[in-house]
């Protein structure tokens, strides 16, 4: 018979030793915490997802038990239910389940949803939901650092500040965004803080035990009460990749690093040293992880609560701000001078939109080191993806750099070579990026192999951007397509793409036979400077 009971506060279950309850056993409890207490007879933590998995497999569960299993879930239900004070927006059902399990697992927790689903914004309603865990440290890739301060500032009271530079100074924001290069210079300051929770996004990226980067995390996060992982994709290829991330979150999980890499690194000797480069025993990780730290879930999983698109408004440090900014000072000097003088501003449309092309044109130029981090980071967790732009520079730079994943179409291609870039992306595993001119492949073309579509250029028209990421959602499109606007930060590029954003609804409107009369998108882009 299989019988669990609750006993000073753990797990007492019993079982037949057969081979089927031998290989449930190591399956469910090669887990911290698991003790034999007699033939037969063992303990296991108390956890609501323990009680589950003994219910699943036809244990006896006591009446006890079953009580603690109901009032777990009726206080999950409970923070699901309640509205987040301060928090500005709805979360999906799912990401509620999200923080309630944060909640549930006391902010250590390896938040591994799909690349898309709201890593960040379910980390930062935590946040906002207890405020007693604030000062919060995030440290995360650079390209991010501008992202998870709009985010912050979009959902939240918090007040966040981005920090810089490899000489520390003091801060007193309530979130302080820190990137990885750079965290090493900044833990005896970042402790000073006297932060409460530490928050790393794409955690992979500590992976290698000898980086500089991963021995700088874990000297910043001994001794903090709440670590939380962020990572669509923790294993990149293979089960050692994960270890610092879990000893980070969980530090009592796995008894020693060469335990685990020797149950589940299949861990060899090949002459010349150990290579832990392999895998062993996945199922069994799957289950121990699943079963305490990591919450998993896909966008199939999860599909009933997302719409058609999802749009993220994604701010890009650019790299020539002086010359940036001397050039948008002539132009708002030059518009101010002509302030009230519709006549003079009708008649120089021309010269008003050279102006406009030149900052554009600076813009994108400077945000595209910092684009490339961050397609190489999107990339590294997620299937595939479509840029659009305008210019052949831009075009260029990115072949560059990923010529070996990518294709290309723009107006230099015959049709001959356009049919053939299409294919390839639908067709081949290996050509992960679509690099495309927004007229010439922003219509006619089916590009579902990705759901992921960014801008790194921007159309004149509402009509053109919203076509551009239609092709990606298209029939046979199973997924929710993610649009992402990269856009240079304070420039202005991030007045047109909220102008185009904003009109880009009210085409919406008027197709569902709605009549709205715009001004045109050169009038806004120059009020908004007057």
């Amino acid at each position: 018979m299989k019988r669990a009971k609750l006993i000073e506060g753990k797990i007492w279950c019993t079982f037949p030793y057969d081979l089927e309850n031998l290989k449930m056993a190591t399956a469910m409890f090669i887990i911290k915490g698991l003790k034999t207490i007699a033939p037969y007879e063992y303990t296991i933590p108390l956890t609501q997802e323990n009680v589950e998995v003994l219910i699943t497999h036809n244990f006896e569960v006591s009446d006890e038990l079953m009580e603690f299993l109901l009032q777990t879930k009726k206080e999950s239900k409970k923070v699901i239910e309640t509205k987040i004070e301060g928090l500005k927006g709805e979360l999906f059902d799912y990401q509620k389940e999200g923080v309630a399990f944060l909640e549930r697992k006391n902010g250590r927790v390896l938040l591994a949803d799909q690349q898309g689903l709201g890593k960040t914004l379910q980390a930062l309603a935590y946040l906002q939901r207890n405020p007693s865990i604030r000062p919060a440290v995030v440290v995360c890739p650079a390209s991010l650092k501008l992202n998870w301060k709009a985010e912050a500032e979009k959902w939240t009271t918090i007040k966040a500040e981005v920090v810089k530079g490899i000489k520390p100074y003091q801060t007193k924001a309530e979130l302080i965004i820190i990137n990885y290069d750079i965290v090493h210079c900044w833990i005896e300051t970042l402790r000073k803080t006297e932060f409460k929770c530490l928050i790393l996004d794409e955690s992979v990226a500590i992976k290698e035990s000898t980086a500089r980067r991963t021995k700088a995390v874990k000297r910043l996060a001994k001794g903090i009460q709440h670590v939380i992982a962020l990572s669509g994709t923790p294993i990149l290829n293979k089960p050692s990749e994960i270890y610092n991330t879990l000893a980070v979150v969980s530090p009592g999980l796995f008894d020693s690093p060469s335990k685990f890499k020797w149950r589940y690194c299949d861990m060899k000797y090949n002459g010349f040293g150990w290579d832990y480069s392999g895998a062993s025993h996945i199922p069994e990780l799957h289950t121990i992880l699943t079963s305490t730290v990591m919450l998993r879930r896909l966008k199939e999983d999860v599909l009933k609560d997302l719409p058609d698109k999802l749009f993220s408004f994604v701010p890009i440090e650019i790299d020539n701000e002086g010359e940036y900014t001397k050039a948008e000072s002539d132009f708002i000097a030059y518009i101010r001078e002509k302030k009230g003088d519709e006549k003079a501003l009708r008649a120089e449309r021309a010269q008003q939109f050279a102006k406009i092309e030149v900052l554009k044109q600076l813009s994108v130029k400077g945000k595209i080191k910092a684009s490339i981090d961050w397609i190489d980071n999107l990339l590294s967790v997620d299937g595939k993806l479509v840029v659009f732009c305008s210019h052949h520079f831009v075009v260029d730079e990115l072949m560059t750099k990923f010529k070996s994943i990518a294709v290309k179409l723009d107006g230099r291609d015959t049709a001959i070579e356009k049919n053939r870039s299409v294919e390839k992306f639908q067709s081949e595993e290996r050509i992960r990026l679509f690099v495309g001119n927004i007229k010439a492949a922003g219509s006619g073309l089916t590009l579902t192999a990705s759901s992921n579509v960014a801008f790194m250029e921007y159309p004149w028209s509402p009509a053109d951007l919203q076509q551009a990421s239609d092709r990606c959602h298209r029939i046979g499109q199973k997924d929710t397509v993610n649009v992402y606007y990269l856009h240079g930060n304070n420039t202005i590029e991030e007045r047109l793409i909220r102008i185009l954003d904003r009109k880009k609804l009210v085409l919406d409107a008027m197709l569902d036979g709605i009549d709205t009369q715009q001004e045109n998108l050169l009038t806004e882009i120059i009020k908004s400077y007057i």
